[in-house]
């Protein structure tokens, strides 16, 4: 019985880490539809396919998160360590204009989409968001590199890029 419930554990464990490091964005993230700062209705996956060939740091935030906030400075370093990548902001925020008014009040730089229904819809479902901000980096071939980071700041983004080179 022991040996049963340690295989259950092992492979529930399996599951967690696997879901951890995905390499491909779900078919629902990819259908996801966002809206652009010009109020149009594009898809997630008509968004990444318009960097196809280059490095995308994604970083899922929202005006209203503290800790987005406060990661700001450390994206705004990023962005002047690492000019060459695209850096795509998928905002949580709850309506259009709130979202507006976050990007121009912390003067965020990049490309910008609203998710439609918020981090327990369907693009936070499908990319397991339980925290923001969050920081994930896409290949040049569109591949998911680095899953789940926190910190903007966080090593494993740099070991990241290294290798990415």
């Amino acid at each position: 019985m022991k040996k049963i419930l340690l295989l259950f554990i092992g492979v529930l464990a399996l599951i967690s880490c696997e879901a951890q490091n995905n390499t491909e964005f779900s078919k629902e993230a990819l259908e996801n539809k966002m809206i652009s700062k010009e109020n149009q209705s594009v898809t997630f996956q008509e968004i990444i396919e318009q960097y196809k060939g280059k490095t995308v740091f994604i970083d899922v935030w929202a005006s209203w998160c503290p800790d987005c906030v406060k990661g700001m400075p450390k994206v705004k370093a990023l962005q002047k360590e690492h000019p060459e990548l695209v850096y795509l902001f998928i905002s949580m925020d709850k309506t259009y204009d709130a979202w507006l008014k976050g990007i121009e009040k912390y003067e965020v730089t990049g490309k910008h989409y609203l998710t439609t229904d918020g981090m327990k819809g369907v693009f936070g479902k499908s990319i397991a968001l339980d925290w923001i901000p969050r920081y994930m980096i896409v290949d040049k071939t569109g591949k998911i590199a680095l899953f789940k980071v926190i910190e903007a700041d966080d090593a494993k983004i740099e070991e990241t890029l290294s290798k990415l080179e």
